[in-house]
């Protein structure tokens, strides 16, 4: 091969995001805004909340990435009032859907009350199982009512930095006593010409004893269809075997989904007219 592969710098990460925003259908393109809510108990201390991103315009979608109640106002509905608020925001977005994910020994059967189906599922080598879910906003749902709804005396509201990371704290003291926290090496590689000139990059990451995860890949136009995105994706491979990594996960969309096909990556989930229009997929590959 006439390139050789060296550190991406911030600026070619950047460089690739804005590249990729170029190649997906016109009407996928979108901005990410983040929003936190939280709820405060009469001290002011905070007890619940969310991280969500909404993507605006014709992405359609809200991701609900992280959701905590402290375990002393559990199953007063405080979860719900914040589900609703979230859902709330989605519509004033005119976002179609809202996802998330949970695990086997979070809150599957609470995020299915509300009208969320599971989409993928991914057994994990801890013996837990990982769902990703959705709702599908536009759908005739029931809205579901706690049978306890004391936590109804609180309220919610938008939270800032500082809440967030209040709300993370809370998730993580929890998820320590099922998961392990995973030490993640980052891989930010790229392709370069014999003048230095960029050609290819790829981002990643891998989690020493989890999964690895392929979060962005670009080729120049012109050097594409000559198996330097699959030469990268061997190398993000060759990296995840010495971690242990049992495997690969990756998005993409209809624009872009067969390239990973032909690198032997396996549909383990859809989302069909997400954005409208075309369908997205969640694709793993085992070693």
């Amino acid at each position: 091969m006439d390139y050789k592969i060296g550190d991406l710098t911030k600026e070619e990460a950047i460089y690739i995001g804005e590249k990729i925003n170029e190649i997906v259908p016109r009407e996928v393109d979108a901005e990410v805004e983040e929003f936190v809510l939280k709820v405060e108990n009469e001290n002011g201390e905070i007890i619940g909340g969310c991280i969500a991103e909404a993507y605006k315009y014709h992405w359609s979608r809200v991701l609900l990435e992280e959701l905590w109640v402290d375990e002393r106002y559990r199953h007063q509905g405080i979860g719900s009032m914040i589900i609703r608020e979230v859902e709330r925001i989605a519509r004033e977005k005119d976002c179609r859907v809202v996802t998330l994910g949970t695990a086997s020994y979070m809150a599957r059967p609470f995020y299915e009350k509300h009208g969320y189906t599971v989409f993928t599922t991914l057994n994990k080598a801890n013996g837990y199982i990982s769902y990703s879910l959705v709702k599908y906003l536009d759908m005739d749902t029931p809205d579901y009512v706690p049978t306890n709804n004391s936590g109804t005396r609180f309220k919610v509201s938008f939270g800032n930095e500082d809440d967030a990371d209040a709300i993370q704290d809370g998730l993580d003291k929890y998820d320590e006593a099922y998961e392990p926290k995973y030490e993640n090496v980052g891989f930010y590689k790229k392709l370069v010409d014999k003048d230095g000139n960029f050609i290819a990059g790829v981002i990643a990451e891998v989690e020493m004893g989890g999964n690895a995860f392929v979060d962005a890949l670009f080729v120049e136009e012109p050097l594409r269809y000559k198996g330097l995105g699959t030469y990268l994706l061997q190398e993000v491979a060759k990296l995840a075997k010495e971690n242990g990594a049992p495997m690969i996960l990756t998005n993409a969309g209809d624009w872009n989904v067969d390239f990973f096909k032909k690198n032997g990556y396996l549909v383990r989930g859809e989302l069909k007219d997400v954005p409208k229009g075309h369908n997205c997929y969640e694709l793993f590959k085992k070693f």
